[in-house]
């Protein structure tokens, strides 16, 4: 497997030409006051250093050892520990925190990239800190003073660790019909009794402990999702002097034997009347818990990503040592036995292929990770359009980028030929760790329902308009820009399919909701292929104007940024066509036919 390498130089192109964050952060007070433009690439290369050195020797003796149970007792792989302890130390999971209580305070469009890295590096060990992050997003956000004080500096500090015990055994997507119960005591605390299926990071050695966030009812609460709280329950109790107390009463039952991810330690966990404290309102948990979800939601689409750039790495520095063939026009390398599979199309395919959607997909997420820095550190208009555009594309950014992925990971490994399906490349691991990412934190089948039946027919069209007002506007802007024209011309088009796809389901919705569910997939990939030709757009606009200026990316790169814009519009971007004769093909053929003829 080829070393992984931050691909720092398009990071920043994207933060400082393509977005301009740096202008952003000046125009916002509350980021003004932690980061500028110097801070920023410091931060992405320490990060850099951090993956590159540290996390990427130990990813392939993670997947091969994986964790280990023993008695209730996790123990993460060979490395970990001493990996885990350099990245506290660096003071990395406190990045993205709550300045207060000792973050950094970081944008989400840094700590995306950060992500991006980590996932890069290795997925399994990205999980630990990331999952603690969310929690503690969620923590800030609706815990009390005192549990603030009390557990989230811990948590940023990497002192402690978290997870969210959402899932049981019966209730997967459906956490209306959870049965784990929290019973209210005397001392304002609940006893929490019940057990939670696919926890990441329930129980591990990193961290002396573990702060579990957990969905519970009350006995009298309400049926379905509006009797849900939420409480954060301790491995060890804490005492009144912050020093850690008795084991609280909750353990590990087991661990799953998984396909990928192996050095993630994923938990049974039981609660037998451990003792835990509400965060938020009674019966409002499902709200709270958003708060951590919708969070990991982009970063599982991150994760994703993060696959998919290193599948790419490896791929390319295969493709152009493996000598195979000759090329179709003769001999490009008449001195070798063989010419580099470089010359050969289907090669070339892939590829690019993985580049065009990787490239935009690392766009695109910089763009949803602004809109979330607009949505809360922004007022007035600019914070609800953010707010606005971060619901919207949430679903976008945890499906779309992880189909890509998976897709870009068994593209790599389409590369490598025989060579992609044995272990010694490692390539097969980067499409067994990416599999799951189309999995947890909700299945993109429930993404996309989520993105067409909440989202736009929710709000009847209303958060789309956002979207889709803002692309129309900038169409307007340069569509007499002569030079942007290859590009301009096939992203009205494809706005223009994209708005008349929506109101053709709409409309059709009215008379027969099955028509949402059965289009819902086409949609959303539909919407994701033209988001991201509206990023390329931009992408390619600084590139020309960069090739004209002598840009601080260099002439090669605004050449290659070019090069791989057309070929993202020309190649990728007309495969919505067929989504959306799909998508308007209705859901007759999928209902119509009866369960026993299945």
């Amino acid at each position: 497997m080829a070393e992984y390498k931050v691909p720092l130089k398009d990071m920043s192109f994207l933060l400082h030409e393509v977005f301009k964050a740096d202008e952003m952060w000046q125009q916002l007070p509350l980021l003004a006051e932690q980061v500028d433009k110097e801070t920023a690439q410091a931060i992405l290369q320490e990060c850099a250093k951090i993956a590159e050195q540290e996390l990427d020797p130990i990813a392939r003796r993670g997947d091969e050892v994986g964790v280990s149970f023993n008695d209730g007792v996790v123990t993460t792989a060979p490395g970990y520990k001493e990996a885990f302890n350099t990245y506290v130390e660096g003071g990395w999971t406190g990045l993205g925190g709550d300045v207060n209580y000792g973050g950094m305070g970081m944008p989400k469009m840094l700590t995306a990239m950060h992500e991006e890295m980590l996932c890069s590096a290795d997925i399994s060990f990205a999980l630990y800190p990331v999952l603690t992050a969310g929690a503690a997003l969620s923590l800030a956000k609706h815990g009390s003073e005192e549990l603030k004080q009390r557990y989230l500096t811990r948590m940023y500090s990497g002192e402690w660790s978290a997870s969210m015990c959402l899932t049981e055994a019966h209730s997967g997507s459906d956490l209306g019909i959870i049965r784990t119960k929290a019973v209210p005591q005397d001392d304002g605390s609940y006893s929490i009794t019940g057990n939670k299926i696919f926890i990441t990071g329930g129980e591990h050695d990193l961290t002396e402990n573990i702060v579990h966030l957990v969905l519970a009812k009350l006995p009298d609460a309400p049926a379905g999702p509006r009797g849900i709280s939420l409480f954060l329950v301790p491995k060890f109790n804490v005492n009144e002097d912050e020093t850690l107390g008795e084991r609280n009463q909750v353990s590990c039952g087991s661990i799953e034997h998984k396909m990928g991810i192996h050095a993630s330690a994923t938990c049974v966990m039981n609660f037998d009347g451990a003792q835990g404290y509400l965060i938020g309102e009674i019966n409002k948990g499902l709200a709270c818990m958003f708060t951590m979800m919708n969070f990991e939601r982009i970063g599982v689409g991150i994760q994703g990503l993060g696959a998919a750039v290193r599948s790419y790495q490896n791929a390319l520095e295969y493709a152009k040592d493996r000598l195979q063939g000759r090329a179709l026009t003769g001999a490009k390398s008449p001195d070798q036995a063989a010419d580099s599979i470089m010359v050969h199309g289907d090669v070339r395919r892939m590829l690019l292929n993985m580049k065009a959607l990787n490239e935009g997909s690392r766009a695109l997420s910089s763009y949803i990770a602004m809109q979330l820095d607009y949505a809360t550190f922004a007022e007035g208009e600019v914070q609800a359009k953010g707010e606005a555009l971060a619901a919207l594309m949430t679903p976008v950014a945890k499906a779309f980028f992880t189909d890509l992925g998976f897709e870009n990971t068994v593209t790599g490994q389409q590369v490598f030929g025989g060579h992609g399906f044995i272990r010694e490349w490692g390539q097969e691991q980067l499409v067994r760790d990416a599999r799951i990412t189309q999995i947890y934190e909700g299945t993109n089948g429930i993404q996309a329902m989520d993105l067409l039946m909440r989202k736009v027919a929710g709000s009847k069209g209303n958060l789309l308009k956002v979207f889709t007002e803002e692309v129309s506007t900038y169409i307007d802007e340069h569509k007499s820009n002569d030079a942007l024209a290859e590009f301009i011309t096939p992203l009205s088009q494809a706005l223009a399919d994209l708005n008349e796809l929506t109101e053709d389901l709409l409309t059709k919705s009215e008379g027969n909701m099955n028509e949402l569910g059965a289009s819902a997939n086409d949609y959303l990939h539909v919407f994701g292929y033209t988001a991201m030709a509206y990023i390329w757009v931009k992408m390619a606009q600084v590139s020309q104007a960069g090739l004209e200026n002598n840009g601080e990316s260099g002439r090669e790169f605004y050449q290659s940024k070019l090069h791989t814009a057309r070929y993202y519009f020309t190649r990728l971007l007309p495969r919505r066509i067929s989504l959306i004769a799909s998508a308007k093909s209705g859901s007759d053929c999928m209902f119509d036919i009866d369960d026993e003829l299945f």
